[in-house]
């Protein structure tokens, strides 16, 4: 393990330098060019007074930039805080400001952030680098906080660890041993950088010393195989969505034969699809259950005889789950309860949010809100969450900060938002409103469009006279979800 996790980057240069290490496009960055990138991002960012535990907001498109400027700011020992390019100016300045940035990381061209530093990191600001200065020290404690571990699709009331560079690079180590990942891979990202499964698998094979390729969205189903095909990937990481999109496509079966390794996770898959992924995609798919909190649990294997209904493997290497009950007392296998699970790369508590902390941790063990069984063999079975979250394409959506957007037209009296069924998602995002004056359907959509990022738009607004509530005035959701067809 590295002391400071840029110090993989420099490993991998002396020992390999003319192996590639990253490609986008037609760009090819050798090891020894990423490790100068990435000095020569550090010092532009030492210069302009970025130091050590200070956060530095990443808001950055899914380019080679954005893996340099993750690197760089680690190898100063500051804080990485992952921001997705495509929340709302309003958004990502709440962000900014709740976590305290010492400045953001943006684009030429990229809008102003209202009372928030920022600086320019691309490409062009790459070839406008090599000033020339010596290499500046690389911070070596290997407990510095590294990164604020966010769930994908955070905003609103931000939450998540602060993790170290030993707890990462643990994390990494599970991918290694329970994944297999290894130097000789080729991995593509093909899910944004801003989600810990891009972000986090992008940083584990590099510092590993395999090379990964750049395959950033929006592209079609066809195209993401032709550039399996032709970058000979080895592994590769895709949520549901897409492989419920590979498996619409037409031709010959399997499609996807030269992949090594197919990795799936971010949401529950149907029962049958498991089946048809090994059948129409590729024998040599894993199932990967994990949280951007708490990192790597679980792994179903191809050989693992399970019918993917809800089933998501065993722990994976130097991670321990068990299923509890409100008592935090273990259940026998077979009983529903809540899953938990400790390890060495798993985090103790929430950033700055204690009430939060107090919930998802219990003497070292983190409670991610899923409910689920183990079975007398170990696997683990999941059976819905306790969260109140949406979990769409894989990418988490708070219903409260959708509820908290609508409820601020003045034509709103009561939202409520829900997940909804979908064959394509996952879940999509239902709304439900009272009305406290005429308004309608495409407007109330295009005051969150003005809000939200696009993916937190709800698929539709259903009107009601009144929200069905208990005894103690809350919200009865489950009714509302009852209402609702699967998409």
């Amino acid at each position: 393990m590295f002391a400071n996790v840029a110090s993989g980057i420099s490993h991998n240069a002396a020992r390999r330098p003319a192996h590639p290490a990253l490609i986008h496009g037609d760009r090819v960055i050798s090891y020894a060019e990423l490790d100068r990138l990435v000095e020569e991002a550090a010092h532009r960012l030492r210069e302009a007074g970025v130091g050590p535990r200070d956060i530095v907001g990443v808001v950055l498109p899914d380019s080679a930039s954005h893996v340099v400027a993750l690197f760089a700011i680690a190898r100063l020992e500051a804080v990485i805080l992952p921001m997705d390019p495509r929340w709302t100016t309003f958004e990502k300045a709440n962000l900014a400001r709740f976590f305290k940035t010492r400045c953001v990381l943006q684009e030429e061209g990229a809008e102003p952030l209202p009372g928030v530093s920022a600086l320019v990191m691309d490409a062009a600001a790459e070839a406008a680098g090599e000033s020339g200065a010596p290499p500046g020290p690389v911070a070596a404690d290997p407990d510095a906080p590294l990164m604020l571990s966010l769930s994908s699709g955070t905003t609103g009331t931000p939450k998540g660890p602060l993790i170290s560079h030993r707890q990462l690079q643990e994390r990494f180590l599970k991918h290694w041993v329970s994944l297999t990942f290894n130097e000789h891979d080729r991995h593509m990202i093909a899910t944004p950088l801003y989600f810990g499964g891009g972000r986090i698998f992008a940083m584990s094979h590099l510092c590993i010393g395999a090379t990964v390729v750049l395959f950033p969205p929006p592209y079609k189903a066809d195209e993401l195989v032709a550039a399996l095909e032709r970058h000979r990937i080895a592994t590769v990481y895709l949520v549901p969505t897409l492989l419920r999109r590979l498996l619409a496509l037409p031709g010959e079966r399997p499609i996807l034969r030269s992949l090594r390794l197919l990795i799936s996770g971010g949401a529950a898959l149907y029962p049958e699809e498991r089946r048809a992924i090994m059948d129409q995609l590729t024998p040599r798919f894993v199932n990967y259950y994990s949280s951007s909190e708490g990192g790597p649990v679980s792994v179903l294997l191809p050989e693992h005889e399970a019918d993917g209904s809800g089933c998501v493997g065993r722990p994976v290497f130097l991670t321990e789950v068990e299923v509890v009950d409100e008592s935090h007392r273990r259940l026998p296998p077979g009983l529903v309860g809540r899953v938990r699970y400790r390890g060495p790369g798993v985090a103790q508590s929430f950033f700055n949010n204690p009430e939060e902390s107090a919930t998802a941790f219990h003497d070292g063990w983190f409670y991610p809100g899923d409910l689920g069984y183990l079975d007398a063999g170990g696997f683990l079975y999941l059976s819905g969450r306790s969260k109140d979250v949406i979990i769409r394409g894989g990418v988490n959506v708070s219903p409260a900060e959708i509820e908290e957007t609508l409820l601020a037209h003045p034509a709103v009296q009561d939202a409520a938002v829900v997940r909804w069924p979908s064959r394509e998602f996952g879940e999509e995002i239902a709304a439900f409103v009272v009305k406290k004056s005429d308004v309608e359907t495409d407007e109330l959509l295009q005051h969150c469009r003005r809000v939200l990022a696009p993916y937190k738009v709800p698929r539709a607004v259903f009107f009601l006279a009144s929200l069905p509530k208990s005894s103690m005035g809350k919200v009865v959701k489950a009714k509302l979800v009852e209402s609702l067809r699967p998409l």
